[in-house]
């Protein structure tokens, strides 16, 4: 807990953030948070002087009330020419057409195998054009989507994610694979490993 505490707080200092924008699922339990959790929450809140805004996530019941919090609707919010949304829902036309539209909910993975059989897994980025069309027959009508989707990794070890490149392993956002089907991967370090599903 700690340790990711500093890594956000150190984040912020390094790149002089003015705000920090949180994907959802920022709590384990579904519902406000209790005990541990909820101490590790305030002591990250507390630690962070520039305001903070929470996607509402499928894990984010009353967290905004609990820790006063600025939230957004679950289908999202734009900020700029940057649309944000947690992803366990459709987001809303306005921010489907942003230049970049990040979500989370996913937590994607790739499974990794060398040349004598060995394999690892490892937390990735998704990036790539986003295709209008399933966002399109969804809401019924013509969204101007011209942007890319950045699906983003879980922001710590302990989450777990979908294996994007295994046989059998679907997706949990309902857009997905179809808004964004020709995808690349990216490690956390940046390599770009080609399109998720050749990886």
């Amino acid at each position: 807990a700690d340790q990711r505490r500093e890594h956000v707080l150190r984040l912020v200092g390094e790149t002089r953030a003015d705000r920090v924008v949180f994907l959802g699922d920022l709590g384990h339990a579904i519902g406000t948070p209790e005990g541990s959790e909820h101490d590790e929450l305030e002591a990250l809140f507390d630690g962070l002087d520039v305001p903070v805004t929470l996607v509402v996530g499928n894990h984010d019941a009353g967290l905004a009330d609990e820790f006063d919090l600025d939230a957004t609707p679950s289908t999202g919010a734009r900020f700029g020419d940057v649309g944000f949304a947690h992803g366990h829902t459709w987001p809303s036309p306005g921010v489907l057409e942003a230049e970049t539209v990040c979500v989370g909910h996913e937590h994607p993975s790739v499974r990794l195998k060398d040349e004598v059989g060995g394999t690892r897994v490892e937390r990735a980025w998704l990036r790539g054009p986003l295709a209008a069309a399933p966002f399109e027959e969804h809401h019924g009508e013509p969204i101007d989507a011209t942007g890319d989707l950045a699906v983003f990794p879980a922001f710590n070890d302990l989450s777990g994610g979908t294996w994007v490149n295994v046989a059998g392993q679907g997706f949990l956002a309902p857009f997905l694979p179809e808004a964004c089907p020709d995808a690349d991967a990216y490690l956390l370090d940046g390599t770009r490993l080609g399109r998720y599903r050749d990886v």
